[in-house]
């Protein structure tokens, strides 16, 4: 191999790539597992829950971690399921995007609830709806015309006001309105609250994760409100090549919250 060369370079390029395992797998099915567990959820209203599991070819999937890989709603199940089934020779992870989401519930969220409500309060403490720019006008009345109606919305259903601030100078909100969003969380599962930390994480914003998850905004229209700043960076400088790798990932993880409202 010619160090430097040309079959250098490709044997790099190879050596980049990631490997793929191979599919070991015929079929993905669902089932129910018994007995149902108690659905703590605010959709659930206490009321059991049968959980779902995916079977690989007749055997149960579990986490990374070892974990049962089990879901609250057949429709979420179904969906995991049929990622599974749209895998062809290769196993890419990349295309399974409520597979790694539920991994993330079950491993990660799971017996840490109260943590994860935490991070997104704290998001909500220094929430990006709250910040605007003194300057120029067409982005101060571009950010007045997206996020006003939005803190509305918060403070009539949420019961949280916010304060807004000019620049981004960090602004100490009233602890009613954290409080408030707190509340709001109280009750969600592991699962409903992976996909809130995800939106959350990913739109800088607490209040835009929750008026989606209320049925306020549509995914679609919560990513633009969230990209404000950023569209008019794009329509100044030119696109944004990440954006649509976090558009994914956020279309995700509404999906999740979507499938976890279905029976």
């Amino acid at each position: 191999m010619t160090v430097g060369g040309k079959d250098d370079r490709k044997a790099l390029g190879r050596e980049a790539r990631p490997v793929l395992p191979r599919r070991f797998y015929k079929s993905a099915t669902v089932e129910a597992a018994a007995p149902p567990t108690p659905d703590p959820s605010p959709q659930g209203g206490g009321e059991p829950r049968v959980a779902y599991r995916i079977l690989l070819d007749g055997k149960a999937m579990r986490t990374p971690a070892k974990a049962m890989f089990a879901v609250p709603t057949r429709a979420l199940a179904e969906a995991i399921a049929a990622e599974w089934e749209a895998q062809r020779e290769y196993i890419d992870p990349a295309a399974m995007p409520l597979t790694k989401l539920t991994n993330s519930a079950i491993d990660g969220v799971r017996g840490r609830e109260a943590a994860v409500r935490d991070d997104i309060v704290k998001y909500a403490a220094s929430d990006l709806v709250c910040y605007r720019a003194p300057q120029p006008e067409p982005l101060v009345r571009r950010q007045a015309e997206t996020w006003d109606p939005i803190l509305v919305w918060s403070r009539d259903a949420l019961g949280a006001s916010f304060v807004v601030a000019d620049g981004i100078m960090p602004v100490a909100q009233p602890e009613a309105a954290t409080a408030a969003v707190e509340r709001a969380l109280a009750g969600h599962d592991a699962f409903a609250l992976t996909a809130l930390h995800v939106m959350t994480t990913l739109t800088g914003s607490a209040v835009l994760a929750l008026t989606h998850a209320r049925g306020r905004l549509s995914a679609e229209d919560a990513w633009a409100a969230a990209h404000v700043d950023e569209d008019w960076q794009i329509s100044q400088w030119g696109e944004d090549a990440d954006g649509q790798r976090r558009w994914l990932e956020m279309q995700a993880a509404s999906r999740l919250l979507g499938l976890l409202r279905m029976a």
